[in-house]
């Protein structure tokens, strides 16, 4: 038997097989992938993440130069352009408080809010623990005080319709003092005692 011979009679015999098994056939293209579907493997949240971010090492790298490249930006504009104040030029603003319009500076400002309040003082190691007026000029429940005072350590608390208040939420912080509480600036300071 030649070699045409035997490709004849192989292709005879896939025919009449592809011919008794042609019913079998119908759909075969549908029943592999979904059989095959199954036995893939299943990616990971963090795998989809992680591809999402950064489809492969290089753009990992990539991203992060984009980053670097973007703090160094922020950090030149910044240093350029932003005003070096030191502390001493530094005005105490509490509260929200906006430094524009009238403060001087080295200006320390004390807010409270007290909207039902008929007077509002301020009481403290800078006054003596005389009481110093605030105000609410716009009647919007924010009494205010602006007071001129050097660099050191300040003990204080707000005395509002005659009732001791000393946990000012704007404090450095709040000390225990003859059993209340007065609460703590330090102005010109970074934090420790003058």
């Amino acid at each position: 038997m030649n070699k045409d011979d035997l490709e004849l009679l192989l292709t005879e015999a896939f025919k009449r097989e592809v011919s008794v098994h042609s019913d079998r056939l119908e759909g075969l293209e549908f029943r592999l992938s979904e059989e095959l579907e199954g036995r893939l493997p299943k990616q990971s949240f963090a795998d989809v993440i992680r591809s999402v971010i950064a489809p492969s090492r290089a753009g990992r790298v990539g991203q992060l130069a984009v980053l670097a490249a973007t703090a160094a930006v922020f950090l030149i504009v910044g240093g350029l352009f932003l005003p070096k104040l030191t502390p001493h030029q530094t005005p105490q603003v509490r509260m929200g408080e906006s430094v524009a319009g009238a403060m001087t500076v080295g200006t320390t400002v004390f807010l409270v809010p007290a909207p039902n309040a008929s007077e509002v003082v301020l009481v403290g190691s800078f006054n003596n623990w005389e009481a110093t007026p605030l105000h609410d000029e716009d009647l919007d429940g924010i009494w205010r005080a602006e007071l001129a005072l050097d660099p050191g350590r300040y003990e204080y608390a707000f005395v509002v319709d005659g009732q001791w208040w000393g946990q000012d939420p704007a404090a450095d912080e709040t000390v225990r003092s003859y059993g209340g509480y007065n609460s703590v600036r330090y102005i010109g300071l970074a934090g420790g005692d003058a």
